[in-house]
């Protein structure tokens, strides 16, 4: 439940990244804030391709001793040894990935702002939610997850929740005190020093 404690950081990998220099921009971001985990996003479907790109990130995160979880593909977060999933599809998958994974695996599931489809993740075995987008976008429907959500969630279920998609340091500072975690990726990605980038969103944290 979110309570007086600052939430943490939860990073979002860009969907598409080089490998040969991702992951020193990655390294940077860890070093400059403590960051509770890190979910690889790639848009690519390519198996080799993701499998890569989970080797490389899993590197650098376990140097950091930072968790690192998977949009979507069980499998592969099982095979490669990663630290969990992030579901898409609500709490359709749960039961399937914490039967797949195991109770020590992390399993998160995305909501968008339906506080049933939360509610039924956190009873199928979720071990997160996330919220989102928080802010103007015009990706899906555009629907967004409005403060009251995450203030009656932070009052009434325990289950963590983060605040995710198009962050900015006004919301960051609204959410706060009604949020665990903050999803963090999009908004730092295309800067050219993503780790400032990162300093300057969570700038109303301290």
């Amino acid at each position: 439940m979110a309570d007086a404690e600052q939430p943490q950081i939860y990073l979002i990998s860009p969907p598409e990244f080089d490998l040969g220099t991702y992951p020193e921009v990655l390294k940077a971001v860890l070093d400059a804030r403590e960051i509770a985990c890190v979910r690889l996003a790639l848009a690519s479907r390519d198996e080799d391709r993701l499998c890569r790109a989970a080797d490389a990130v899993r590197e650098v995160c376990h140097q950091a001793d930072v968790a690192l979880v998977i949009d979507s593909h069980i499998l592969l977060a099982e095979r490669m040894g990663l630290d969990g999933v992030h579901l898409t599809d609500g709490a359709r998958s749960v039961r399937k990935a914490r039967k797949q994974l195991g109770a020590d695996a992390i399993v998160g599931a995305h909501c968008g702002a339906s506080r049933h489809d939360g509610m039924n993740a956190g009873e199928a075995g979720a071990d997160y939610i996330s919220l989102g987008p928080v802010g103007a976008t015009a990706l899906a429907d555009g629907e967004q997850a409005e403060f009251e959500l995450f203030e009656w969630w932070s009052q009434m279920i325990e289950l963590p929740v983060v605040a995710e998609g198009g962050l900015d340091a006004d919301l960051v500072a609204k959410l706060a005190p009604v949020t665990d975690f903050f999803g963090v990726g999009d908004e730092i990605w295309s800067d050219d020093d993503p780790a400032n980038a990162l300093r300057s969103l969570l700038a109303p944290l301290g």
